[in-house]
């Protein structure tokens, strides 16, 4: 069981923002250690139902009665000083502590945390080992970033040392974990709006890196040379994984994939035979994935049988390149998280393994900063589809001072010499395909914003 001692001292606490992803989570793990939780906030969701029925009181609106009970208030990085909770925590001097401080703290309840990082496939790869270590009988905590339905939701509460969780590198949070183990997928340029440069990123991953201890693990992405460079910065036993770079610990080769796109492959640890392997997931990029968590369950002494297992029944996160259904029974469409060039050159290159006839992607930037700071490389990527429409851009914490919109990428598409609609109005973007799909077309909406919306609209008799 946990030791929870450095958290006792707060016997009531109340969360701004409770019905975020991670937040949820934290809740939901504190109620199962005994803690009274309360929680705001600005809209009534799946996720705060569900922590109604778990007997955590959720407001929507504000609750500054909640605030005068308690000992503590958490609240998620989206709430601002000026929050009336806020606000009303700061007149009665009850302290106040950011979510990723507060997630340190519990990460600290546990000997072994695991973290996974890295500016791609976090949560693919987070619910990959949840998944191995559920099925080796280990009940883990977990706190994943997307609803995965093994475990009906997008935390696990458990009763062993194992706590399994995504790490982000935006606004350096995961400095604030103690972790036993790390993975490392992947370094890129991400968040500048926050790092403004690519060394800054690197910095990030190095002062992550040193927090491990001298008995920990760190496992790195050996096709990735920003990942290679890590393992000298800490004293932790490294353990390298590729595809391309066959001088590493676990590598990939005779990879096939099916008519899905579902990939098969032989893997070797240190130059044997380990297993061949089969996912239920499309794409190069999660044979990688898949080698990170087969790594670090070997070290963690699972057997191949369950590492086996648990890879076949995951079929995909949340909006992971999520099946969503069928147009006029002639076309399938599929959901995707993917807002980043690098993503979506993954997801497109998914594509490519399925069986189909045109490919269609819907497209909606996440965040003005991003859409400025690496226009032409969403450009660039989203001519891997034969036929592209762009959303607005979906602002999210952003106001829009970097004069940028969508048009602007669609005018940088067809620079590149390729046609894409900008079709701002979801009604009109849907009734346009609709309109022109084809037999055994493939529509993909891409986004991390409101997009999902449109999957739904398209499968609509």
């Amino acid at each position: 069981m946990p030791n929870i001692e450095n958290i006792k001292k707060y016997k009531k606490i109340h969360m701004i923002g409770i019905g975020g992803v991670s937040m949820s989570g934290i809740a939901a793990i504190l109620n199962n250690w005994g803690f009274i939780v309360t929680g705001s906030d600005w809209v009534k969701s799946e996720t705060t139902d569900k922590l109604n029925q778990m007997g955590i009181k959720v407001t929507i609106g504000h609750n500054l009665e909640a605030i005068a009970n308690s000992d503590v208030i958490v609240y998620s990085a989206a709430i601002k000083n000026d929050d009336p909770e806020m606000l009303e925590a700061k007149r009665l001097n009850i302290p106040t502590i950011e979510r990723a401080d507060f997630l340190g703290e519990i990460t600290r309840c546990f000997n072994d945390t695991i973290c996974i990082s890295g500016t791609h496939g976090k949560t693919t790869t987070t619910s990959m080992i949840s998944l191995c270590f559920i099925e080796a009988l280990k009940d883990p905590s977990i706190q994943v970033g997307a609803f995965l339905k093994q475990i009906n939701g997008n935390y696990k509460v458990g009763n062993s040392e194992h706590f399994i969780i995504e790490a982000c590198e935006y606004v350096e949070s995961f400095l604030k974990f103690t972790p036993k183990a790390e993975i490392i997928l992947n370094i890129d340029n991400d968040h500048l709006d926050y790092f403004k440069t690519f060394d800054n990123i690197k910095n990030a991953f190095i002062k992550y890196v040193k927090l491990l201890p001298s008995n920990g693990l760190l496992i790195v992405n050996g096709d990735d040379t920003n990942c290679l460079e890590l393992p000298k910065y800490t004293d932790a036993k490294a353990i390298t994984y590729g595809i391309t770079n066959k001088n590493t610990n676990f590598f990939a080769v005779n990879i096939s994939f099916d008519n899905d796109g579902f990939p098969e492959f032989d893997v070797y640890h240190n130059d044997e035979f380990f297993d061949r392997i089969k996912l239920s997931v499309p794409g190069m990029h999660n044979v990688l994935n898949a080698l990170s968590c087969i790594a670090l369950c070997t070290e963690y002494g699972i057997n191949k049988t369950a590492i086996k297992t648990a890879l076949l029944k995951f079929t995909g996160a949340h909006r992971r390149f999520e099946y969503k259904g069928k147009i006029k029974n002639i076309a399938s469409v599929y959901d995707d998280y993917g807002h980043h060039p690098t993503e979506i050159i993954a997801t497109a290159k998914s594509l490519m393994n399925k069986k189909y006839n045109k490919s269609w992607v819907v497209f909606q930037p996440h965040t003005y900063s991003r859409t400025k700071n690496l226009l032409e490389d969403f450009a660039k990527a989203l001519l891997n589809f034969d036929n592209i429409i762009v959303l607005d851009i979906y602002a999210a914490r952003e106001k829009n001072t970097y004069n940028i919109s969508s048009k602007d990428l669609v005018d940088k598409i067809i620079s590149l010499g390729k046609d894409a609609k900008y079709l701002p109005n979801f009604e009109e973007c849907v009734s346009y395909i609709k309109e022109n799909i084809e037999e055994n077309d493939i529509v993909l909406t891409l986004g991390a914003g409101t997009i999902t919306e449109i999957g739904p609209m398209l499968c609509q008799k």
